[in-house]
């Protein structure tokens, strides 16, 4: 793994570092890098920091257990602030939330679908009994392909009746099995995102 750019560290050595969660890019948490830091994270599985209040390297989740997996870094315009898109492996804030801005209300800042595909994520990383994300998973591709194609035809006949409602109802279902196939075959959101975005020039 590399970084986007070239970093540009500060009188102390230091620069701060961004944490973004790269499923649903809310903001997590502030911290600070320096070069050692930096290259731990690169080299590494898991996301490190400078402590500036104890002066030493701090490998987030060593304690609690909830890591931040790197997956892309990327240093702004100035190369002087780092920004870290993460996948947490728990809640992230040392309270328990699952960020550290927690304390004020934020307007919703993510796509319902990027929501489901975290929610569905967490059924597969978990899998809570009762779960019919975590049931359908389990139960592996064919079983998952075959309910997109039943969905899929279930739109079809939804669009030829022409009622709203059932095409809304219908669509849904098939957006929902089509992200659980993205989880099982391990294909991020992102990347249908991209496909769309080289089909739209």
């Amino acid at each position: 793994m590399k970084v986007a750019g070239e970093v540009h560290f500060n009188a102390e050595g230091l620069a701060p570092a961004v944490v973004q969660h790269v499923r649903t890019r809310q903001v997590l948490m502030l911290a600070y890098m320096n070069q050692e830091s930096l290259d731990r994270t690169l080299q590494g599985e898991h996301v490190w920091f400078w402590s500036r209040s104890r002066k030493e390297l701090w490998e987030k989740g060593a304690t609690s257990g909830n890591y931040l997996i790197p997956k892309q870094l990327i240093a702004d315009c100035d190369g002087d602030t780092i920004l870290v898109l993460a996948e947490p492996t728990g809640p992230v804030c040392h309270t328990g939330e699952p960020d550290c801005f927690y304390q004020g209300e934020l307007a919703p800042s993510v796509s319902v679908l990027e929501e489901l595909a975290e929610v569905i994520a967490q059924r597969n990383r978990d899998r809570p009994e009762g779960s019919y994300t975590a049931k359908l998973l389990s139960e592996g591709i064919d079983r998952i392909a075959k309910k997109v194609g039943e969905e899929a035809a279930e739109v079809i006949i939804a669009g030829k009746n022409g009622v709203p409602d059932e095409i809304a109802w219908e669509v849904a279902d098939l957006l929902y099995h089509s992200l659980v196939l993205l989880e099982s075959t391990g294909v991020p959101l992102d990347a249908i995102y991209a496909e769309l975005v080289k089909r739209r020039k």
